[in-house]
């Protein structure tokens, strides 16, 4: 199997720092590898598998001769160069929204629609972190009785946005809890000890774009038709890793609790946890550093009936809703050879 020229694009950022550890631990093979990044880190070092890299700047001519991009550098630094990585016949893995919605470009979840890889133009999207780790426990559930309608809560961590949302949740706390006053920069209000119902702004319907990111991305990884409904409340939490989020489904057809928690047992991706009578269930602490998808409190949907599930899920939205899921992508274009 050819190994790739790789090139990490926002190496030194959150989810950046993750995909490079993910790479060590997964042993992906590669020819070479170039660390990218702004002009205000460019020149300093970072070590991986034993060898010191000294980070680049971005540039056009940074491509030349590389055959995958890993890309987690925000949509205006992807939308930037996207073009002259395919010009340069690159592959952009990429891990902002710039281009999930685009019609030619695949959004996929590594072990839910890996055939959709095949029809990529030089772009590759990975979706939004609470999508990612909703699918991979929904996908099993919609294999068994087809999903009808939706109704999704995400408790989302601040590290969902950015380090400066990590150490305002830190200064917030401490300020509070020293009983001084904080004014809130990251956050519209202060997300210590609180709960913040609004993430991204937004739109005219009076959803914000996190919550449509669901709607929209769920439906086409999964090739919903366009007539199952979702609807999604998108809250910011006080945790610092690991998002969480309560699903209520209804299906086309019947599904017991048994068939679903089998089904998810036996599913890639995922690990139930499930035993109310001894207060086993996903936690956002729990999942903090973990590859699964942990799902639990499992139980019929009182106003769905026979039809209607209702669970908690939890991922760590750095890893599965970023970047191990880049990563994966990153191996399974090279398995198949689409680079």
């Amino acid at each position: 199997m050819k190994k790739p020229n790789i090139a990490v694009l926002g190496a030194t950022g959150v989810v950046g720092r993750h995909i490079l550890e993910i790479m060590q631990n997964m042993h992906i093979e590669y020819e070479n590898l170039k660390l990218l990044s702004s002009v205000k880190s460019a020149g300093t070092k970072m070590t991986v598998n034993g060898r010191e890299y000294t980070l680049e700047e971005a540039k056009p001519e940074s491509f030349d001769d590389v055959n995958i991009v890993l890309a987690s550098a925000g949509a205006s630094t992807s939308k930037l160069f996207a073009p002259e990585i395919v010009k340069r016949g690159g592959v952009l893995i990429d891990n902002s929204s710039a281009f999930r919605m685009e019609k030619d470009v695949p959004l996929v979840i590594v072990g839910m629609n890996d055939e959709d890889l095949k029809n990529h133009k030089g772009i590759i999207s990975n979706p939004n972190c609470s999508t990612s780790q909703l699918i991979l426990a929904l996908k099993p559930l919609h294999e068994l009785a087809k999903i009808k309608r939706m109704i999704v809560t995400t408790y989302q961590s601040v590290s969902g946005a950015g380090l400066a949302a990590i150490n305002e949740l830190k200064e917030n706390t401490k300020a509070k809890l020293e009983n001084k006053d904080f004014t809130p920069v990251k956050f519209v209000q202060p997300i210590a000890f609180n709960v913040i119902p609004q993430i991204d702004s937004f739109t005219e319907n009076g959803y914000t774009k996190e919550e449509m990111k669901v709607v929209n991305e769920t439906k086409k990884i999964m090739h919903l038709d366009s007539d199952v409904q979702i609807s999604c409340t998108a809250a910011r939490v006080p945790v610092f890793v690991s998002h969480s989020e309560a699903v209520d489904v209804e299906f086309v057809e019947n599904i017991s609790v048994v068939e679903a928690r089998n089904a998810l047992s036996n599913s890639f991706g995922v690990t139930v946890v499930d035993d109310i009578d001894n207060m086993k269930f996903p936690t956002a602490i729990q999942a903090e550093g973990k590859d699964p998808v942990y799902v639990g409190r499992i139980r019929q949907n009182l106003a769905f009936g026979n039809k209607g599930l209702s669970f908690w899920c939890v991922g760590d939205n750095l890893r599965i809703g970023a970047a191990l899921n880049t990563v994966r992508i990153c191996k399974r274009v090279t398995e198949m050879e689409l680079f």
